[in-house]
């Protein structure tokens, strides 16, 4: 069975390819490598002795995805191609609108030009559609109130297109996916989170600290109503992630029924705070850090962590990794990369 997934090269569309693979899919990475790097292709052609289809392509241009959807036969996709810094989203709203909004909907007009086939959609959003969610753990049924990002904003509209879309259209069934904090990296060190320049996210900051590319890592605000002062995330391994997404596919695949929409939490339950998660990898991989405290940065919000119940009674999935896990593989991860041999 095919599956496009767009974005298939970078971070967590990387991780999801080997588990596709790894469980007997035919895979079409489209991607335009804004955020990721050819060679991973690569190594996930060394970590499953297959090399899936590639095709380089901007989803934001109309005439590039349906030459996509001519030249390929599918009908499950996964839809990773996005930008996804929220500071960098403060800066750059209009960009991110274009990009991430932009794009889902050239995705859907070619499913709605496609009539005879019916398509599975799984969509990747983000806890960041709660904005500061006034009540914890957070569930599905938690109001939503307003973003704290333009990042956010464009993962609760694309949400919104997809539901609209879905009660319009017999041929799409849908899923969307609030993914928390996604760290660590592959067992192999194959693959893992490869920022372009300077880290948006904590964990790689961290792993790029501790081998010597960043003199200090800045902790953004200590002044928080925490327990220590910084924020609280919810931390899921990237592979627990990915697997997410398979489980949430195969339902849309059995599901026997038409203009299904649904929208999951994907987190493990915790709430781990930014120092916590400093200390706990300095502890598992025997390093010291060299950290300091700066003030708070645009859009974070202060406390997030996930209720998975929903997932795990209708999906039957939940998170298997630790924390200790996902931040050891981090820096295995990170050696392999600056590895001289």
């Amino acid at each position: 069975m095919k599956v496009l997934v767009t974005g298939g090269l970078g971070y967590i569309g990387s991780h999801t390819v080997v588990e596709l693979i790894q469980k007997g899919y035919e895979v079409i990475i489209a991607d335009n490598l804004s955020n990721s790097s050819i060679e991973i292709l690569k190594k996930i052609e060394q970590i499953t002795d297959i090399r899936p289809l590639f095709k380089l392509i901007d989803f934001r241009e109309i005439d590039e995805v349906k030459s996509l959807f001519n030249e390929y036969e599918f009908e499950n996709i996964i839809h990773f191609a996005a930008l996804k810094s929220v500071s960098e989203s403060v800066k750059f709203p209009n960009l991110y609108h274009e990009n991430n909004v932009g794009s889902l909907e050239n995705i859907l007009e070619c499913i709605k030009s496609n009539p005879g086939k019916n398509f599975n959609l799984i969509f990747s959003s983000s806890c960041t559609v709660y904005g500061q969610a006034n009540k914890l753990p957070i569930t599905e049924d938690s109001h939503v109130v307003k973003q704290e990002s333009p990042y956010g904003e464009t993962k609760k509209k694309c949400e919104e297109i997809i539901s609209e879309f879905c009660k319009k259209n017999t041929n799409i069934n849908s899923i969307s996916l609030r993914y928390f904090n996604p760290i660590g990296a592959h067992k192999s060190a194959l693959i893992g989170e490869l920022p372009n320049g300077v880290p948006q996210n904590l964990v790689p900051y961290i792993t790029q600290t501790a081998i010597g590319i960043r003199e200090e890592l800045t902790i953004f605000g200590s002044d928080y109503p925490t327990k220590d002062g910084t924020c609280i995330r919810d931390y899921i391994h990237v592979i627990d992630l990915a697997i997410s997404h398979i489980d949430s596919l195969n339902y849309l695949i059995n599901l026997n029924e038409k203009n299904h929409y649904s929208f999951f939490n994907v987190g493990t339950g915790n709430g781990t705070t930014v120092l916590e998660l400093v200390n706990t990898f300095e502890k598992v991989n025997k390093i010291k850090l060299n950290y300091s405290f700066g003030g708070r940065r645009d859009g974070d919000i202060i406390e997030a962590f996930a209720d998975c119940s929903k997932i795990h009674n209708e999906l039957k999935w939940k998170a298997n990794l630790t924390l200790e896990e996902a931040l050891e593989s981090a820096w295995k991860w990170e050696k392999n990369l600056n590895s001289k041999d």
